[in-house]
């Protein structure tokens, strides 16, 4: 992109413009090349012809990922959202499959080129210095999230430490060793990182880490969760938001806090009632419904990514005209919970637990009991509060009624019992599956 991009977040006049022009041409593309959409849009009765702008972009139908999954189950491996011949493609990702079964998602050069330039836009706001060094503790295995992450870290002129196949402790001793500035990580793995550097008196305030930017998970959204990490490291956290299928999308900045941006010169984000599909109120929670533009080996044309959002209103202090989301990703709509004539979202429990230091993790387990959906919250304490496991039983239980407005239950693990995750944590169980 020839234009400087932060002058380009001062103008929405301009981020439209683009967007429409992007959209012309994205459609011009993939029609009639993209079986997949082709076909969608012919069962629809669009004439993709008649999309002349941004504006036009609701006459287009929405899209489901169980319309991906059944699209690579009737065409396997990869479905018929190819814009190109096979041998055009060089990359070849999945997701993690924590929401059901993994997708595969294959990208051109081109394609990556502009996962790329999302993570230029990611790190610009993140305020990463030409300086900083990266240190990335995972395996390096098909999830896009980190893959993309490293590369864009290294097409920004950044010093990368890749942290695959270590331990958690050698990764700690990598990380200091190699003066990193930078993590990047899930909420959950940073925590991890924080109680074995506790265990092993490793003081993670006196080393160089600044930043952590963490994802795949809401932690980074959660102020428990949060105020938990930060005060750990003593560093900032920057909290940023994507997916496999449609790309690196969404990043706190340096200089604001309790939200995310969107990358509106990359995308166009609408935000709708989940029950009506229509347009929210500005303001009001809805659901993130994503165009990517820049994706154009495998598109997503109005994806319902099923993440519950709100944009904020209010004028920006930096003068950017980029869509801002108050609090990040609220909830996912798949997630919620029917208890005891209650609804309830994971993320809303996480809020509560993790202000009570004395819980090292905790895990959702839900069961039927006599067709009736019941749900309890299982909590490991750390190693000095198992003397009081029934008192901290008992705190958490009536913090979580008090935020809740209703009774939940707890119980209590032995220190070490419940799983600590790299990747992704798997903190909601079903126990009678």
């Amino acid at each position: 992109m020839t234009v400087d991009i932060e002058t380009l977040w001062q103008d929405r006049s301009q981020i439209e413009a683009l967007q429409s022009q992007r959209l012309v041409e994205l459609l011009h593309t993939i029609i009639p090349r993209n079986r997949f959409w082709t076909s969608k849009f012919e069962a629809a009765g669009v004439d993709v012809a008649s999309i002349r702008s941004r504006a036009d972009l609701s006459m287009l139908p929405l899209t489901t990922k169980q319309e991906i999954v059944d699209s690579q189950s009737a065409q396997p491996p990869y479905g018929s959202n190819l814009t190109f011949p096979s041998t055009r493609y060089r990359r070849l990702h999945q997701t993690s499959g924590t929401t059901g079964r993994p997708v595969r998602w294959m990208d051109t050069k081109e394609s990556w080129d502009w996962f790329m330039e999302c993570w230029r836009q990611i790190y610009t706001l993140a305020g990463l210095q030409s300086w900083d060094r990266l240190f990335f503790p995972f395996s390096f295995g098909p999830f896009i999230g980190f893959w993309a992450a490293f590369e864009g870290a290294g097409r920004f002129g950044n010093f990368c430490i890749a942290g695959g196949g270590m331990s958690t402790s050698v990764r700690l001793q990598a990380m200091i060793e190699n003066e990193a500035s930078v993590v990047c990580c899930t909420p959950t793995y940073a925590m991890r990182m924080a109680e074995v550097a506790a265990q092993e008196g490793i003081d993670l305030k006196e080393t160089s880490v600044r930043m952590l930017i963490v994802a795949g998970e809401p932690g980074g959204a959660i102020p428990a969760t949060r105020a938990r990490i930060e005060d750990a490291w003593e560093a900032r956290v920057i909290d940023h938001w994507g997916m496999t299928e449609i790309g690196s999308l969404g990043i706190e900045s340096e200089d604001r806090t309790g939200g995310l941006y969107l990358l509106d010169t990359e995308c166009i984000a609408e935000i709708l009632n989940p029950e009506t599909l229509e347009p929210v109120v500005p303001g009001e929670v809805g659901e993130l419904v994503i165009t990517n533009l820049g994706r154009v080996g495998s598109p997503l044309i109005r994806y319902r990514t099923r993440d519950l959002v709100k944009a904020s209103t209010a004028e920006d202090p930096s003068g950017r005209k980029l869509t801002w989301l108050d609090g990040g990703i609220l909830g996912r709509s798949d997630d919620m919970v029917f208890v005891r004539g209650n609804n309830v979202f994971p993320s809303s429990i996480e809020a509560v637990v993790r202000e009570i230091i004395e819980v090292a993790e905790f895990r959702i387990e839900l069961r039927t009991v006599r067709a009736m959906q019941e749900l309890c919250v299982a909590i490991e304490p750390i190693v000095d509060a198992v003397a009081d496991v029934e008192q901290l039983k008992s705190k958490v239980q009536s913090a979580l009624r008090q935020r809740l407005g209703f009774v939940i239950d707890v119980r209590a693990v032995s220190p070490g019992e419940l799983p600590r995750f790299e990747l992704k944590s798997r903190r909601i169980v079903r126990l009678d599956d």
